[in-house]
């Protein structure tokens, strides 16, 4: 399977966030950023595919956005970051990318996960 894949775990409580915007953007050499798909993490914090259906995976920059403010509020927790954006190449288009987010209130992590 190729595609683009991610996985939000809430590491101020320990369990996945559920309920988590998600938007994938490409940069393609000489042109803007196009929204290529959306999603919202399921039960388990997970997007299985960020791409649609009959969409192929491109050598070229994406962009991974996390609406973290709304998640939180919807905990009602206060938060410093409004949105987390992370940013990285894909070269071999045959491959699966999966860009896990772990967050909390105040800071984040993400990588290259399997």
């Amino acid at each position: 399977m190729s595609g683009i894949s991610t996985h939000v775990l809430d590491t101020s409580i320990g369990r996945p966030a559920s309920g988590v915007r998600v938007v994938l953007e490409v940069h393609s050499a000489g042109k803007d950023w196009k929204v290529v798909g959306k999603g919202k993490t399921d039960a388990d914090g997970r997007v299985a595919n960020l791409l649609p259906a009959g969409s192929h995976l491109e050598p070229a920059n994406y962009r991974l956005t996390f609406d973290v403010s709304s998640y939180f509020r919807a905990q009602k927790v206060a938060s410093f970051y409004s949105e987390v954006s992370t940013l990285f190449a894909v070269r071999d288009a045959a491959q699966h990318y999966h860009i896990p987010l772990l967050l909390s209130p105040y800071g984040y992590t993400t990588y290259r996960g399997s």
